[in-house]
């Protein structure tokens, strides 16, 4: 198994080490394992860093404090990208799924950080009975009624989120660029990938419904290193907006190919654009004045700022709205935990999973519930836009991309 392992000031190292698999269920005085799934290889990795540092303090916080039921919380951590890929797998995700499953100390999983990573990781955890809370994956399938068979054949839910999804992002954006800032056309782009097509399709439907006209929709391959093509021709329709529905891998080509040819176009995207990796590699000046849509409530003010303090002290560097939902993702494990144990059941996946299902808890983002398929409760979109800083580091998310203010939700 291949454990991330991140020093206090962000310098990551992976270090290989063989996990025994035992066939029973760990014993009682043994230490609570928790699974963390993320893209550390590729030009998403620093998304997938700060996630998992956001759970990992959240962790770390409740070990400082003793632990839970006097059990010490440790970790598995899975990379679910490989360099061949660029960024997620879906076969490596699988393969670490059947690995979190056959390991009878792991209780539940943060992650995983990609939606094409989940939809290969659901069907296994489901017939394992081996709940995840995903900190960032946002494509509906995954948990829709519809597709029950497919990502939960074993009938309970097991893929929770802490935050909604592109079915609420897609139009949430639409609206934003309809209402707020008088778009009436658009072309829209994805990376061929589950989250890419799934944002691209939840946009297109948002804003047909909001009143603007969708003047064209191509899918791009991520390990094609020229769009120039494709830009020519959405300048030659000339459409008042762009929105692209995909990660960073082509996310960045795009970034810099719309700069040089269409650099008057209001341009729009998803989470898969958000954070210091985006600005970093796609440079400032083609990042600028892009708007990405998140799908969490965007938290300021004094309690917000403590955590925030505490995070860049741990890892030395300031945290993203993703660290905020990782660690709310692993607050509701760790919750899930202890009222198991308060109840004199066993700590198990089974007894957790239970558990995760009836979260009620407050948490850095507010109150996190679920419903009956997964889906946290809350809706909110959020709305940002790059507006370098020269003061900042490029990669400081939270002082690159300003906060516009919620989606408008009709």
């Amino acid at each position: 198994m291949i454990h991330a392992m991140i020093g206090r000031r962000g310098t990551v190292g992976l270090i290989a080490s063989v996990v025994a698999v035992r066939s029973t269920r760990a014993a009682e005085n043994d230490p609570i394992c928790i699974g963390i799934s993320g893209a550390y290889t590729g030009a998403d990795s620093a998304n997938s860093f700060a996630t998992r540092n956001g759970a990992m303090l959240a962790i770390e916080e409740a070990n400082d404090k003793g632990g839970l039921a006097g059990r010490t919380i440790t970790t598995v951590e899975l990379n679910e990208a490989t360099a061949n890929a660029g960024g997620y797998d879906p076969a490596q995700s699988a393969a670490n799924a059947r690995k979190f499953v056959s390991d009878p100390r792991i209780v539940a999983i943060v992650g995983p950080d990609h939606s094409g990573a989940g939809k290969a990781m659901a069907p296994i955890l489901s017939q394992g009975d081996l709940a995840t809370v995903t900190p960032d994956t946002t494509n509906p399938d995954i948990t829709s009624s519809k597709f029950a068979n497919e990502f939960r054949p074993a009938g309970k839910p097991i893929y929770f989120r802490t935050l909604t999804t592109d079915d609420y992002r897609g139009p949430g954006m639409a609206r934003f660029l309809t209402n707020t800032l008088g778009v009436k056309s658009g072309y829209v782009l994805d990376d061929s990938g589950a989250y890419g097509v799934g944002l691209a399709d939840a946009f297109v439907a948002g804003a047909r419904s909001a009143g603007m006209t969708i003047s064209g929709r191509d899918s791009l391959d991520p390990k094609q290193a020229d769009y120039m093509a494709t830009f020519t021709k959405i300048k030659a329709i000339g459409p008042q907006a762009l929105f692209y529905g995909g990660d960073l891998q082509a996310g960045l080509k795009v970034a810099k190919q719309s700069y040089e040819i269409i650099p008057q176009t209001i341009k729009s995207g998803g989470g898969g654009l958000y954070g210091g990796g985006f600005i970093e590699q796609a440079g400032s000046s083609a990042a600028e004045g892009w708007y990405v849509a998140l799908t969490s409530p965007h938290l300021e003010g004094e309690k917000i700022a403590s955590w925030q303090t505490r995070y860049q002290q741990r890892w030395g560097v300031p945290p993203i709205d993703y660290s905020v939902t990782a660690y709310d993702a692993a607050q509701v494990i760790l919750d899930a935990i202890r009222r198991v144990a308060a109840s004199g059941k066993p700590i198990d996946r089974h007894t957790v999973r239970d558990a995760v299902q009836t979260t009620n808890l407050d948490t850095l983002q507010g109150n996190i519930q679920f419903d009956e398929n997964g889906d946290i409760i809350d809706r909110t979109v959020s709305i940002f836009q790059v507006r370098h800083d020269p003061a900042y580091p490029n990669n400081d998310a939270v002082h690159q991309f300003k906060y516009v203010g919620s989606a408008p939700r009709q």
